[in-house]
């Protein structure tokens, strides 16, 4: 059983290697992805006067009226003194061509008591690089390797990635195995004192598993720091395996196998099915109906929190209106309170309210913020940070790990090969 798993763990780390290479590499980065796009984007991100701010609506109807291949998709109801105000926006169709218009950007920012322009940008862009497109370049490429769209279908390197930490996750399991000592054989030619040591030793045995042996080899040594560093921080590579796996592949597996065994409180994200990605749903409804619609219900919920926050879904047909004040990641990282709207009529078709629901509609809330490490606020963003490092180490000290023994196998093979040939032909 130890050498199957051994090869198992041997084959599908040199398979998932690059990928978690890359991914722990640029998951380290964008822990910090708006701190670093303030720093990097300050034309963008602050406002360039001050006053009282323009409603946000309107700015969204500037914007899709300077541009009328694109639709406003995502409007912030109100900014923090001194920020700029970003709207995101996504093509409509060509009526000409029947496929979306293809313009230079996704993203505007405005100053929100003017309405002046201060930029654009493609939020992801791949090619040409920018420091304006530097931190959502990575992360982007953190969950979908920017695999273009081929067949209609632009999510390719999502479901890559996601069969990559399936793989993960199960090579996490064999690597914890591989680790511990092999299981003891008693032998009826030992005597009964040695034999009862030897059981009771099994923690002696385990224990350098644990450690980083000084002064030893440089083989020995990336050994050491592959095996301890794995064992060390398993629940946390476990932890972010599954949760990609979780993210990446949430429609198409994990939500199925989750309903499987806990009842999921249907949502229009899964629901509903996309429409073709060159024929975005135009909203009957306007943004203004939309949340007096949401505000009706929240106030009917007896909620209190203003609406901070507005989106439409181009694909499904909804808006979402988001309720809060001050910081959007809401408690422990999972969001603040949502309530979706039916583009088409203004029907309520569900919410979405932080910590609440079924245990699966619970456990499904906390993925991003385990991935992320949002649920434990910054000392968990560090934590990532950390985590995005050590996956890079051992993806490293993996491969070398490989690459020496294969080298040595293949001495082996040369010298025997050699012996053979000069030996005397009887």
């Amino acid at each position: 059983m130890r050498l199957v798993l051994t090869a198992l763990h041997r084959w599908v780390g040199l398979v998932i290697a690059g990928f978690l290479f890359v991914s722990g590499l640029t998951g380290a980065v964008i822990s910090w992805d708006h701190e670093l796009d303030d720093l990097l984007n300050p034309h963008l991100m602050e406002a360039r006067s001050s006053g009282p701010a323009l409603s946000a609506l309107d700015l969204a109807k500037r914007v899709e009226a300077a541009d009328p291949r694109v639709q406003a998709v995502s409007i912030p109801m109100s900014v923090d003194p001194g920020e700029s105000i970003d709207i995101y926006v996504l093509p409509r169709t060509d009526p000409a061509t029947g496929r979306l218009y293809e313009p230079d950007y996704n993203q505007v920012f405005l100053d929100p008591a003017t309405g002046e322009e201060l930029g654009r940008r493609k939020w992801g862009q791949a090619f040409p690089l920018s420091t304006e497109t530097f931190v959502s370049f990575l992360y982007k490429f953190h969950y979908s390797l920017h695999i273009p769209e081929f067949w209609g279908i632009d999510r390719w390197g999502e479901w890559l990635l996601g069969a990559v930490a399936i793989l993960w996750t199960i090579d996490c399991f064999v690597g914890f195995y591989l680790t511990t000592p092999a299981r003891h054989t008693p032998s009826a030619g030992r005597p009964a004192d040695v034999e009862r040591a030897l059981r009771r030793g099994w923690w002696v045995r385990w224990k350098p598993s644990w450690l980083i042996k000084a002064g030893g080899s440089r083989y020995r040594l990336n050994f050491d720091i592959h095996r301890a560093f794995g064992l060390w921080t398993w629940g946390l590579l476990f932890v972010l395996a599954f949760t990609a796996f979780s993210l990446n592949l949430s429609r198409e597996i994990f939500l199925p196998l989750l309903s499987t065994v806990s009842k999921v409180t249907p949502s229009p994200f899964v629901t509903r099915t996309p429409s073709d990605l060159h024929e975005p749903i135009e909203p009957s409804l306007s943004y203004e109906q939309a949340i007096s619609a949401a505000r009706a219900e929240a106030d009917r919920r007896g909620w209190t929190l203003p609406v901070g926050h507005v989106f439409y879904v181009q694909r499904l047909g909804f808006y979402g209106v988001r309720f809060f004040e001050g910081d959007d990641h809401g408690a422990a990282g999972v969001g603040p309170p949502d309530i979706y709207v039916d583009g088409a009529d203004g029907t309520i078709i569900g919410d979405r309210i932080p910590w609440k629901g079924t245990l699966a509609d619970i456990f499904i809330q906390a993925q991003f913020p385990l991935h992320s490490g949002r649920i434990l606020g910054l000392p968990g963003r560090i934590l990532i940070s950390v985590m995005g490092v050590v996956v890079a180490v051992l993806s490293v000290t993996g491969v070398v790990i490989w690459y020496r023994k294969a080298r040595a196998r293949r001495a082996v093979r040369r010298s025997r090969e050699q012996r053979v040939n000069l030996a005397p032909a009887e």
